[in-house]
């Protein structure tokens, strides 16, 4: 993708976590995401399309809801669970599909979907 394709597009995801061990073990062990540790307060995480970072500190959950998709998401939902998750919003439907919503160990708030 050029520089031109990339503008105003989600590029990179950034979480403050208190633990970047429980962080990659919980993405990892959920979605399968793979690591590469920039030292001891910082690690990059790559779900296979997008990047983004794991940085060292005092979480602040909050701000925008992060979607994740999923062509099973009740394997997903189980593997979140499985992985430490709390589920905050079971599976609902929406216009365009269904999805469930979850804390992960920080308190931050994401949500996978699936096609209806």
């Amino acid at each position: 993708m050029s520089n031109a394709e990339r503008h105003h597009r989600i590029d990179y995801i950034e979480f403050t976590v208190a633990s970047i061990a429980a962080s990659k073990a919980f993405y990892g062990g959920s979605f399968g995401w793979t690591f590469q540790d920039y030292g001891p307060d910082y690690c990059e995480f790559r779900d296979g399309r997008l990047a983004g970072g794991f940085a060292h500190g005092t979480p602040q959950p909050g701000g925008a809801l992060v979607v994740l998709y999923s062509t099973t998401l009740e394997d997903s939902l189980a593997k979140v669970e499985t992985a430490g998750g709390r589920i905050t919003k079971p599976i609902f439907p929406f216009p365009g599909g269904r999805r469930f919503q979850f804390a992960d160990p920080d308190g931050y708030e994401l949500a996978v979907w699936s096609d209806a």
